[in-house]
């Protein structure tokens, strides 16, 4: 989490950003029943993983993306982390068919990924966006859990 520019004061950067903490430590417990090996708990812990992903990201998507999507300087990031959010998505499905490998690789993923939003994006937004911007996020933004 980024703690050097205070965008996380930000109300719906906050919000982002503590979800980032559920997500991860959601991810935790992915993770230790992939070592397990058990395969019902890793369905259960991959399906309460994707029910705080789905939401997110489609939060993230439909507010804060498109209003900076729209700024030809974050176009391209925006759009490789949109297609992140997809790989993610995909990759946890493989993990909760059965490949419990491959959560490693999905893992160092969601965590570059948290990491480049965190200490990138956010506080990218929070210099390049103004008042009626942040209206709009706030508006254009699903409320959270």
């Amino acid at each position: 989490m980024c703690t050097y520019c205070g965008c996380e004061s930000i109300e719906v950067i906050g919000r982002f950003m503590a979800e980032h903490t559920e997500i991860i430590n959601a991810a935790g417990d992915l993770r230790r029943a992939c070592q397990a090996g058990d395969q019902a708990a890793v369905e259960s812990a991959a399906d309460a993983l994707a029910d705080l992903l789905s939401p997110h990201t489609r939060a993230e998507e439909v507010g804060l993306f498109a209003v900076m999507r729209r700024d030809e300087q974050f176009t391209d990031h925006i759009d490789d982390l949109c297609g992140e959010h997809t790989t993610l998505d995909a990759q946890l499905a493989v993990i909760r068919a059965g490949d419990h490998a491959s959560f490693p690789v999905f893992e160092d993923l969601l965590r570059h990924h948290i990491d480049r939003e965190d200490n990138g994006l956010f506080p990218a937004a929070a210099i390049a966006l103004d008042g009626p911007d942040w209206v709009e996020v706030d508006d254009s933004t699903p409320p959270g859990r």
